[in-house]
């Protein structure tokens, strides 16, 4: 459970962003998105292949 408490004179808008925040860290939303449909874990391993992949060509165009 995400609890967010808020200060005094704080905005609601701003309590609210920081939730939003802290829900997106947790990866709850992530996680349900991925239960949704089963996946193999050959397929689950090659989408994880190609995102460090992907993540390693970032860093070298970097340096």
């Amino acid at each position: 459970m995400i609890i967010v408490n808020v200060k005094d004179g704080e905005s609601l808008d701003r309590a609210l962003k920081r939730f939003k925040k802290k829900f997106e860290k947790t990866g709850v939303l992530r996680e349900l998105r991925s239960r949704q449909a089963y996946e193999k874990k050959s397929v689950t391993r090659r989408t994880q292949i190609k995102k460090a992949i992907y993540k390693q060509g970032l860093n070298q165009d970097i340096l």
